[in-house]
């Protein structure tokens, strides 16, 4: 039984300091539950609010893309130069050791396969919320198809994962998948970002385009962009150098970093824009400088 005599001696009540109600710094985040609120809060850099993602989850429908036939090899030694993980359970199991201690986003829905010509058709749930709790997930990566014959099937499925997340206090970070026959334009990508943000995503992935500052004002999530296909290293840093001017939170980037001609020097490059906000040619000679001969 405690002691009754504990509380008469008590005198640390400071009255004179206000309890701190300081306002929690991810947009769109400050009415999250506690659980939730710290697992995105370890996403994104607590200095500069931003995040660097490695994208390695390529395989789950392009088979072993170029740059990562040995995922073992190539992205445990990338890991501590980077904010976040994003790739599949099957890649987590197999290249990744337990004692890498970085945010894991989660890749859990499948979609078809570039052989199809349509990957939006089919599509379901790769991995429920019960084995992303187990696998220490910090957040899910949910494919949508906005404007493609899957566009309800896959909005369907962000819903369920939202609903799954907000009962375990998992983020979700809704992706916006591009047909080839898209256009990347300013009025899709306005709609497709407050699409998925109203529908419970907390965060979005998309690309990069003109009027991108009116894409992220319109959100109300932080946004990260999508590296894409291989560019010039020069050219992904100036793509990542305005979209954080513009209003971007971060960048996934995973054929622009492993691809890269040193790997660890361009991870290194693109948390210069990101974090320190280093202009592109700064950063690019920074990875000229960096980058092994």
């Amino acid at each position: 039984m405690a002691d009754s005599d504990a509380l008469a001696e008590s005198t640390n009540y400071f009255v004179d300091i206000p309890q701190p109600t300081s306002r929690f710094p991810i947009k769109g985040g400050q009415h999250l539950g506690w659980g939730m609120m710290n697992r995105l809060a370890t996403m994104f850099n607590p200095v500069s609010g931003n995040t660097v993602m490695l994208a390695f989850d390529h395989g789950y429908i392009m088979g072993p893309t170029s740059g990562l036939e040995r995922m073992d090899l190539v992205i445990p030694p990338l890991a501590p130069q980077v904010d976040v993980l994003m790739c599949t359970r099957g890649a987590v199991h197999t290249c990744l050791p337990p004692t890498v201690q970085k945010p894991i986003c989660l890749r859990a829905t499948y979609d078809a396969s570039v052989m199809f010509d349509d990957m939006s058709n089919g599509g379901g749930i790769a991995a429920d919320i019960i084995n992303a709790v187990r696998m220490n997930a910090t957040c899910l990566a949910v494919q949508t198809f906005i404007g493609s014959p899957g566009e309800k099937n896959s909005l369907e499925l962000l819903a369920r994962l939202v609903d799954a997340g907000s009962t375990y206090g998992v983020p979700v970070l809704g992706v916006v998948a591009v047909g080839k026959d898209m256009v990347r334009s300013e009025r899709f990508f306005l709609l497709a970002t407050r699409l998925l943000a109203e529908n419970g995503a907390n965060v979005i992935k998309t690309y990069y385009c003109d009027g991108f500052e009116r894409i992220t004002a319109a959100c109300p999530v932080p946004i990260v962009i999508a590296g894409g296909k291989k560019l010039p290293e020069s050219e992904a840093l100036a793509m990542a150098y305005h979209a954080i001017s513009e209003g971007a939170h971060g960048v996934d980037m995973g054929r622009n970093i492993f691809q890269a001609d040193d790997p660890s020097a361009m991870t290194k490059a693109v948390a210069k824009v990101v974090h320190e906000g280093c202009c592109d040619q700064t950063a690019y000679e920074y990875y000229l400088d960096t980058k092994q001969s």
